[in-house]
Formats: C-alpha cells, sequence, structure tokens
C-alpha cells in the first residue's frame, strides 16, 4: 500500500520556508505559550509514559467525554487518545475499510479519508455539496450512494472547509442511512465548539452505535503542536483494534502532549479559553464577511461555524497562481488555494491565529493584488 501526497500537504511542503508577513485563513486558533501551563505541570513527572492506561489519561479522556456531551452515554474507556484527529480517522479507516468496501466522503472535504481510500485500493463514493446550495450536505444524493458495500461515511462537522455543519436532526438523518446498510460514520469534530449560529452538535458516538467521533485541542485550542486528539466509539472491539495498530506504529501517546492537554481541558480553563476563541473568532469573521462583501472580485458562503471558508474568486483568476503570486513580494502574504480541496476557483480564507497572523495586513494585499490582478506585473 502506497500512500500518494495530497495538493494540501503539497502545497504546504513547497510554502514552508515562505516566511510570509501575513496569513489570511490560518485554520487554527491562536496557539498559547507552554509557560502558561507549567505552573500546573509536575517537574517530577516521569517522560517515560502515562504509566496508567494505553488509552490515555483517564482525567483527559473524563475532559473530552464532558465537552463531547457524552458524559452520560459513554464509558472514558469509549475514549482513546491519538496523536491528533489525524491518526483517529487514520486508526479507523485502516483497520474497518478493505480493498473490496466503498467509503463515501463529502466534498469539498477533509482529503484525508480519500488519500487512504485511494491507498487500500477501495472504491470512493461522492456526496458533492454545492456552492449554489450554501455548501449544505445533500442528503438526498446520499441515498444514491449508500449500498450493502458501504462500510464508511466520513463527514466533517463542522464542515472543513466551508464552516458550513449539520443540525441535530441532520446529525440523526445521516445516522439512520447509514443504519440501513450497515456502514460505520466517522464524523471529524476538530472545529466543534466554535459555532457562530446556534449551539454545538451532538457528537454522533451519542446518536449512533456505530458512529466514531474524532476531535482534538488542535483548532479551538490552538494546540495544534501537542498532536493531542481523541477517538470516541461505543463499539469495544473497534477501539482495541484501533490499540492494536497504534502499537504498530507511534505505539503510545507522548506524555507531555497528554499532561498539557488534561491542563488545558479542565472544565474552567477549557471554558475560558473557548471564550476567548470564539471572540476573536467572530470579530475577524465580521470583519472578514465585511472584506468580501466590498470587494468585487470575491464572494463566499458565509461560515456557520469553524475558522476557515472558501471564497470564489472572480472570473479569470487562477486560485494556485493568485495564491503563488500573493506568496510572492511586495505581497508576502499566506493563503490556501481552493484546488486543495479540489475548487480551483476559490480561496481558503478564515478566522484563525488572532493578533499574531496580521490579519489586516493581509487582506490589505489581497485587496491589492486582486485590484491589480490582470495588470503586467
Amino acid at each position: 500500500m502506497k500512500v500518494n501526497i495530497h495538493t494540501l500537504f503539497q502545497y504546504l511542503l513547497e510554502t514552508t520556508d515562505s516566511k510570509p508577513e501575513a496569513i489570511v485563513g490560518l485554520s487554527l486558533s491562536q496557539s498559547p505559550k507552554l509557560g502558561s501551563f507549567l505552573s500546573d505541570i509536575d517537574s517530577e513527572l516521569s517522560l517515560d509514559w502515562n504509566g496508567v492506561s494505553f488509552r490515555g489519561l483517564p482525567q483527559l479522556r473524563t475532559h473530552v467525554l464532558r465537552e463531547a456531551g457524552l458524559s452520560a452515554v459513554c464509558d472514558i474507556d469509549d475514549v482513546l487518545i491519538t496523536a491528533g484527529a489525524a491518526e483517529a480517522n487514520y486508526l479507523a479507516i485502516m483497520q474497518l475499510l478493505q480493498p473490496d468496501d466503498e467509503i463515501v466522503l463529502e466534498t469539498p472535504g477533509w482529503p484525508q479519508a480519500e488519500v487512504l481510500a485511494k491507498a487500500i485500493g477501495s472504491k470512493i463514493r461522492y456526496v458533492e455539496r454545492q456552492e449554489s446550495e450554501n455548501w449544505r450536505f445533500p442528503m438526498e444524493r446520499l441515498r444514491d450512494v449508500l449500498n450493502a458495500r458501504t462500510k464508511i461515511v466520513f463527514v466533517t462537522n463542522p464542515n472543513n472547509p466551508t464552516g458550513q455543519r449539520f443540525s441535530t436532526e441532520e446529525l440523526q438523518e445521516l445516522a439512520a442511512h447509514a443504519r440501513e446498510v450497515g456502514a460505520w460514520l466517522i464524523v471529524d469534530e476538530v472545529y466543534a465548539g466554535l459555532e457562530w449560529e446556534g449551539e454545538r452538535s451532538p457528537s454522533i458516538a451519542g446518536l449512533y452505535e456505530k458512529g466514531i467521533t474524532t476531535g482534538s485541542v488542535s483548532k479551538a485550542l490552538g494546540l495544534q503542536g501537542l498532536r493531542t486528539g481523541w477517538m470516541i466509539c461505543r463499539d469495544p472491539s473497534l477501539i482495541m483494534d484501533a490499540i492494536i495498530l497504534r502499537e504498530n506504529s507511534s505505539e503510545i501517546m507522548n506524555i507531555m502532549g497528554e499532561v498539557v492537554a488534561e491542563v488545558a481541558m479542565r472544565a474552567d480553563r477549557y471554558k475560558a479559553a473557548l471564550a476567548v476563541a470564539r471572540a476573536d473568532g467572530l470579530t475577524n469573521l465580521a470583519q472578514l464577511d465585511a472584506f468580501v462583501s466590498a470587494q468585487p472580485r470575491l464572494s463566499w458562503v458565509r461560515p456557520r461555524a469553524g475558522l476557515i471558508g472558501l471564497a470564489r474568486l472572480g472570473d479569470g483568476i487562477g486560485a494556485d497562481a493568485f495564491a503563488k503570486r500573493l506568496l510572492d513580494a511586495p505581497y508576502r502574504t499566506f493563503l490556501m488555494p481552493g484546488s486543495a480541496y479540489d475548487q480551483p476557483n476559490h480561496i481558503r480564507i478564515g478566522v484563525g491565529g488572532g493578533s499574531t497572523v496580521n490579519l489586516n495586513l493581509g487582506l490589505s494585499r489581497v485587496s491589492a493584488l486582486l485590484d491589480r490582478w490582470h495588470l503586467p506585473r
């Protein structure tokens, strides 16, 4: 099995050394500093491993269930702490999906599941979100692609990259369709908690017996560097299969990631951090929405949740060329071209990163390049 590189990761690799002066569309909240956690960390902490459970620190798993609203539905052994949501998705997909199986994916969506399914050799069926329908998830098209060979349905909620979200009723309908064909339903919830409209959606692990919730501290808390996430599932055999697969790859979690994540997710601290992330996000979203509305060469469906969205470029402007030219002098501004999500006429913009991304500067340079696009360099 060979895993081929995806366009999104390829672009990140190519631009790592670019040193932009501004970023428009960072996909995580402003990251805290290590010093803000030191007073809660025992200096005598062993750096071997947690020494308690291969599933992760029990207190951290308790926090995960609390914030997912699953404390009354799931046991802490239904939670496996992983190296980010990416490892949680990987462990679930690699243990469930075989070459003769089919997987249903939303598009645009987070590309990881597609990369893995292609490497396994499974058949991929797509359910297309359309901009003309405000990027909603089309249940009627889902019914057309489900069948007895469907092993997994994989979606994100809130959606990465459009910022749209499932309602409780839509998640229940999604689970009902998966149940009809006996499919597993994986819902990546890395942006949960950053809803700009309404309350947080319920986690799929509490709605469906074959539902798998994945998440992490990376996005809402800005703690991507900890590489700490989770998988939640009420099927004990699925969790054990994931533990066995991980034993043959990363083996166990890193103790510092678990400890810092446990501190960050303590109820009062988590509530305060999330309030800051939401306030910053809403402020930037209002600014970004006004910016797009004032730009004749941009349009978008305003995100309802999460830190990113897709903006359509005007006619004759390709996303790849625009992003690369924007990264060059004199603009020195980074954004992700929509081709990373098979949307070559769009750019990914967003509200993450706090003050560190110089959003005002970045938007002024996006505007300047749009104004000059058809002029000589």
